[in-house]
C-alpha cells in the first residue's frame, strides 16, 4: 500500500519550484549504503513502494532499510478532454518532493 498522510490541512497543493541542492539529508547516516539522487524531482509514493519492495527482496532479509523521505505533497490532474479553466483538479497521487544533491559530496 502506498504512502500517503493520515491528515492534511489543505487537500491540494501548489506546484512550488524544484532548484537548488540538498543541504539537508543528503548524507548516509544509518546504514552503508544509499541511493542519491542527481536530479530534483518529484518521487511518487507508488515509486518509493516499489524501490522499498526491490530492495528488501534483493537484501533477503539480511540487514534493515531505511527510507527517508515521505510523500507530503497531493499531485491533481484534470480528466481527459476537459476545457481549459475550470480550476484545478482533484488530487491524483502523493509525491515526496527530492531536490539534487550536493556538488561537494
Amino acid at each position: 500500500m502506498p504512502l500517503m498522510p493520515k491528515r492534511v490541512k489543505f487537500r491540494k497543493s501548489q506546484r512550488g519550484k524544484l532548484k537548488g541542492n540538498a543541504n539537508r539529508g543528503n548524507r548516509v547516516t544509518f546504514g552503508d549504503f544509499g541511493l542519491q539522487s542527481l536530479e530534483g524531482g518529484w518521487l511518487s509514493a507508488e515509486a518509493i513502494e516499489a524501490g522499498r519492495i526491490t530492495a528488501t527482496h534483493s537484501v533477503r532479509g539480511e540487514g534493515r532499510l531505511y527510507i527517508r523521505v515521505f510523500p507530503h505533497k497531493s499531485i491533481t490532474a484534470i480528466p481527459a478532454e476537459t476545457r481549459m479553466g475550470k480550476r484545478q483538479g482533484e488530487p491524483e497521487y502523493w509525491a515526496a518532493v527530492v531536490q539534487a544533491r550536493h556538488d561537494s559530496l
